[in-house]
């Protein structure tokens, strides 16, 4: 059954080549992307089984033995994020069938949109750290083509914006890299984590340039500021699977690192990132609160909950991990789906423009159900998923003597509620203005509405079962804590 470990990035790519084959062919490129959508889901789903019974599966490429060849490697974490992930992809895809222009259709994004999985589910199962940097790459390469694809000065600049930062992060990483090569003479995650077993120092050094080169890709302070800059500048399909994933592939870095290599210096590294995550709840949350297009809000909010993920690593528990794993894929499902309701607000209004929407609960009042259900969790108001999610990270600081970054927390929770009610308010409870140009385009299409229904209802979920969900996410933070069981499962008995 390892062979399954190949098929998440094998699947994508060839649906990649179908689709940019028969790039003058929309009905083509909808069936690939459509068998990509299911089959990419079935092999997650089985993976996720797979690794919950039978524990940390690897593939050997090649049958080269660990460390010496590329190896695949599943466990708790990583098929979690793949799952969630392909769920994801499913929706943004059935989604962009209604919403992407023939424009950018025949300008590839559907290629590109695959090419983009690959990455994202490359980088979840790689178990070495240069392939992570070539599945990062891969990533930033058709992300920056989509960011720009077919767009005006705005979308371009904020494609440029995204391409400079991300490449000053992937030269820390790549640098970072080298310099850990030069010390251990390998990559493999496995092998580093047997060879870094206690050390710092000098390790505690090239911790901090990864922190630096993941902590960009993830959008946390004091490196976000690129994201507010760009993702609310293409179109929603993009902007929403950007939000979905991208800044998460960033943080399963951080949290793939900072538990399996760099532990040696717990009270500095853990200390910073702890740090660094409520500056990046509070910064996130301001920017929010202070804005009046719906992207923008959206797009600080990324920000802010990304602080939430780094409380629970930087607090260093398993308690407190399984929180980050839990607010993880929480917060994938809930902030794809608010920017594929606000796709669809702008679909019928005209405008992203706070001021100027109006009117959407008395002509929708399905969307309205639907925005409330997310925007509510994201909040992080019971019975919802995102209560959960806070809950046990909150506990955990103070369980962990951090009662302060516990209290920035809630008051940050606050303030999300503050500016979720601001968009409620204006785009949904008060009336169409007459003087705001915009225009009341009717019911949203179901290709539209499908897809939020069903992200909502995992949030939902999420929500009922949050005893299994939460019982699921101990089990992957105590896995993560257990380095001696990965390198066991990927080095074997002669680790």
């Amino acid at each position: 059954m390892n062979v399954l470990l190949a098929l998440p990035i094998v699947v994508p790519m060839a649906a990649a080549a179908v689709s940019l084959a028969f790039r003058r062919s929309p009905k083509v490129q909808y069936a690939a992307g459509a068998v990509s959508s299911a089959a990419g889901l079935a092999v997650a789903v089985g993976i996720f089984f797979n690794v919950s019974r039978e524990g940390i599966l690897k593939l050997e490429i090649g049958n080269w033995p660990a460390p010496f060849g590329i190896v695949l490697v599943a466990d708790l974490f990583s098929a979690i994020m793949l799952l969630v992930s392909t769920v994801i992809a499913a929706a943004v895809f059935v989604y962009s069938t209604a919403s992407t222009d023939e424009e950018r259709r025949s300008l590839g994004f559907y290629p590109l949109l695959q090419v983009l999985l690959m990455g994202v589910y490359g980088a979840f199962m790689t178990g070495d750290l240069f392939n992570l940097y070539v599945w990062f790459e891969v990533m930033l390469m058709a992300s920056f083509v989509l960011l720009s694809l077919g767009g005006g000065r705005a979308q371009i600049e904020g494609a440029i914006k995204y391409l400079a930062l991300n490449l000053i992060s992937s030269a820390f990483f790549l640098a970072a890299t080298a310099v850990l090569y030069g010390i251990t003479g390998t990559v493999n995650f496995a092998e580093l984590a047997r060879q870094l077993d206690g050390q710092s120092g000098s390790v505690t050094v090239v911790a901090m340039l990864f922190l630096v080169a993941f902590s960009i890709k993830a959008a946390a302070f004091p490196f976000f500021f690129w994201l507010p800059a760009s993702y609310h500048t293409p179109p929603v399909a993009v902007s929403a699977v950007f939000a979905g994933l991208l800044t998460k592939v960033g943080v399963y870095a951080l949290v793939r690192v900072f538990t399996l290599l760099f532990v040696g210096d717990t009270a500095f590294t853990h200390g910073i990132i702890l740090w660094m995550a409520a500056f990046t709840m509070i910064v996130g949350v301001l920017g929010a609160v202070s804005q009046n297009d719906a992207r923008r809000v959206l797009s600080f909010h990324i920000v802010s909950q990304i602080g939430y993920m780094l409380m629970g690593l930087g607090i260093f528990t398993p308690a407190a991990l399984a929180g980050c794993v839990f607010y993880i894929f929480h917060h994938m499902l809930v902030k794809t789906n608010l920017f594929l309701v606000a796709g669809i607000a702008e679909k019928t209004l005209g405008t992203f423009e706070l001021k100027k929407m109006g009117g959407l609960y008395a002509s929708s009042p399905l969307l309205a159900g639907l925005f409330l259900v997310s925007a509510l969790s994201l909040a992080g108001l019971p019975p919802l998923s995102g209560f959960f999610a806070k809950l046990i990270l909150i506990k955990s600081g103070i369980e962990a003597g951090a009662g302060w970054v516990s209290a920035v927390a809630l008051i940050v929770g606050l303030l999300t509620l503050f500016s979720m009610t601001k968009i409620w308010n204006e785009a949904f409870w008060k009336p169409l203005p007459a003087s705001s140009g915009a225009t009341n385009g009717g019911r949203p299409a179901f290709a539209w509405i499908a897809p939020v229904a069903l992200l909502a209802a995992c949030t939902v979920a999420i929500g009922l079962a949050a005893g299994p969900a939460y019982d699921l996410s101990l089990r992957t933070a105590t896995q993560l804590m257990d380095r001696g069981a990965y390198v066991q499962a990927v080095l074997g008995d002669g680790s």
